[in-house]
């Protein structure tokens, strides 16, 4: 008898932006999150579920997390139930901030890998996600 359900998923423990800079990532935006308290006040979030393709961390699933930083939430906000692919970067610092965390516009390579990588995962080559990080939610004020 096969089993009819899904095992719990393991608790998210967030994204750590720093450890993927640079990295593939398509991004599933499920929904917005409004007045999220942080230690700097309520803000927005988007709620997603974040799959690294290439990398030191290939394979990653981060699921459930919470994604902080404005200008993302900017990229994401309108893509709610879309997979959004694009290699995680920075954009230039304003004086005496700190330059913003950004989803760069994928190339024709990375359109391939990301694809090969959506291929993979529908085949079920992926047994189990790969284990979350236990770190601070994506973009964790004060980046």
């Amino acid at each position: 008898m096969s089993n009819p359900f899904a095992s719990p998923a393991p608790a998210s423990g967030g994204l750590d932006l720093k450890s993927h800079l640079g990295a593939l990532l398509i991004v599933e935006p499920l929904s917005i999150e409004e007045g999220v308290q942080t230690v700097h006040g309520p803000a927005t979030a988007v709620r997603a579920t974040v799959h690294v393709v290439d990398g030191p961390n290939a394979n990653d699933v981060h699921e459930d997390v919470l994604i902080f930083p404005k200008v993302l939430v900017g990229q994401l906000r309108t893509r709610i139930n879309q997979r959004v692919l694009g290699r995680l970067g920075q954009g230039l610092a304003r004086p005496g901030q700190s330059a913003p965390w950004i989803l760069q516009e994928a190339e024709a390579a990375d359109i391939a890998a990301g694809t090969e990588y959506l291929n993979r995962l529908q085949s079920g080559q992926f047994a189990a996600p790969a284990q979350q990080q236990q770190q601070a939610p994506a973009g964790t004020p004060p980046f």
